[in-house]
């Protein structure tokens, strides 16, 4: 068992908080368990390099990405900020960590000492093998042993931690395949990340096979942003001058998610499939007015010509489309007040270091500026009714 570090656990004071995006460190070995036994020999899995520091093993090669314990502090959300501490790379992925970041149980109790009804769980190593994988077969296989595993993490929680599907784009009619196998165990929906190894648009109509059986099986589909392959990364600079500028590069990986978005725009995707839902996920929400009106600007515009949409793309994002928010996100209430409060969820992050651990308290000052009834449909009402969760 991990040792859990000591910390001050805030309690929301409002009811009926949901978490649209909360992580764990998921045990290291489930790909080796959880897989086809003919894939289990390249399994994703974590070794030890000859320093003593962790690397991931992504179908039998090391990463050139995932190395140098790299790992160590996954789930050290609020030790490590700009003015206090370090990753700890002589302590093992998983050796430490926060309540709740590995164990149902403990996960349980983080959200009842928070005063959170429920969460939507996604992984961490999860973020990261896709990067270094362009074996489209290999990819599904890696992502139906997840999906198995998390349907049994959270099998015990009362409804309360809820599993969505890690899908990959490569094969979209396998990833059409795994969504029904893994709503019907159990998932409320499935997530791809930001790329894909295909390098076409997310909404490319090749994917059409996926967006069909997401709005036949009525779950959301959510971009979720994850680490990105080099030839992702912002094209304008050279890789030598960005490659280790993490701030540089942390801050302009959510370009990836409105690039995403505007994609489903340029192909029409929600015409075609009128229920689909769409949800955007840990690339903050401020910026979602003005997208929705240059987009609108563009549509309207000569440009506009080659976009087959019969409306509007800020009218498809009244209907199809959802964007979790960052607690500390100022300009979330005005983005509520300009666009409504049923597009809006908010979102932990929790355990990952990238945010700073005082979600709940800015959670509870982001939300006391809202209406009573917005407070409600940001605070759970809206991912408990997009992910068709009891109340």
């Amino acid at each position: 068992m991990p040792r859990i570090i000591e910390e001050k656990i805030d309690k929301l004071k409002f009811t009926g908080g949901f978490d649209a995006d909360g992580h764990i460190l998921e045990a290291a070995d489930l790909w080796e368990k959880y897989c086809d036994p003919k894939y289990r020999a390249n399994a994703i899995r974590m070794k030890v390099d000859d320093k003593g520091l962790d690397y991931l093993e992504i179908d039998g090669r090391p990463s050139r990405v995932n190395r140098g314990g790299s790992f160590a502090g996954l789930g050290s959300m609020g030790q490590v900020t700009r003015e206090h501490g370090e990753f700890n790379i002589r302590l093992h992925y998983g050796e430490e960590c926060l309540l709740g970041s590995m164990d149902a149980k403990q996960r349980l109790q983080r959200l009842d000492l928070e005063g959170l009804d429920a969460a939507i769980i996604y992984p961490s190593i999860g973020l990261a093998w896709e990067t270094e994988c362009e074996d489209a077969a290999y990819a599904q296989e890696m992502c139906r042993a997840y999906n198995r595993w998390i349907v049994d993490w959270c099998s015990d929680s009362g409804g309360r931690l809820v599993p969505v599907a890690h899908l990959s784009l490569g094969d979209p009619k396998a990833a059409a395949e795994e969504l029904e196998r893994a709503v019907k165990a159990g998932c409320k929906g499935g997530w791809v990340v930001q790329f894909t190894m295909t390098r076409k648009p997310h909404a490319h109509s090749d994917h059409d096979i996926l967006f069909a059986k997401a709005q036949e099986l009525d779950v959301p589909l959510g971009i979720h942003p994850s680490l990105e392959p080099q030839w992702a990364l912002p094209g304008r600079y050279d890789l030598q001058y960005i490659r280790k500028h993490g701030f540089f590069l942390n801050v302009t990986a959510s370009d990836a998610a409105r690039q995403a978005l505007a994609s489903f725009m340029q192909y029409g995707t929600f015409d075609k499939f009128p229920k689909l839902k769409l949800i955007i996920l840990e690339v903050g929400a401020g910026w979602a007015s003005y997208w929705l009106d240059r987009m609108d600007a563009v549509y309207d515009s000569v440009v506009g010509r080659s976009v087959p949409l019969k409306e509007r793309p800020s009218s498809y994002f009244q209907r199809n489309v959802w964007i979790s928010a960052d607690p500390d996100e100022k300009s979330l209430p005005a983005m509520v007040d300009l666009l409504g409060a049923d597009r809006f969820f908010w979102a932990s992050d929790f355990p990952h270091p990238d945010h700073t651990g005082r979600y709940i308290k800015e959670l509870e000052q982001l939300t006391a500026k809202m209406p009573e009834q917005a407070r409600r449909q940001v605070l759970g009402e809206n991912v408990r009714r997009v992910y068709n969760c009891a109340a």
